[in-house]
């Protein structure tokens, strides 16, 4: 488009980072559907990850607000990051 050339296959993005764009879609999905942060990191991470007590200091609680927050920047136009061609030196 545009005389630009096309950006990297999406089988070159790296496994990690490709599952974390998942989880971070699936988790916007759920949040924008009005489901809470602890049923999303129980779906995310299953149910045993998380106990009863302390969820309000619990490092899944932190990193499920995380995927949110990074699937609603993606959402909101972040993907287009993803058609960019990645330079040497990042």
């Amino acid at each position: 488009m545009n005389g630009r050339a096309p950006g990297p296959p999406f089988h070159r993005v790296p496994k990690q980072r490709r599952e974390r764009l998942c989880a971070a879609l699936r988790a916007v999905a759920a949040y924008l559907a009005g489901a809470t942060y602890r049923s999303i990191a129980e779906a995310l991470f299953g149910k045993p990850r998380i106990s009863d007590r302390g969820w309000k200091t619990h490092d899944l609680r932190s990193r499920t607000r995380r995927l949110v927050q990074s699937g609603l920047a993606f959402v909101r136009g972040g993907y287009r990051k993803l058609l960019r061609r990645r330079r040497r030196d990042e």
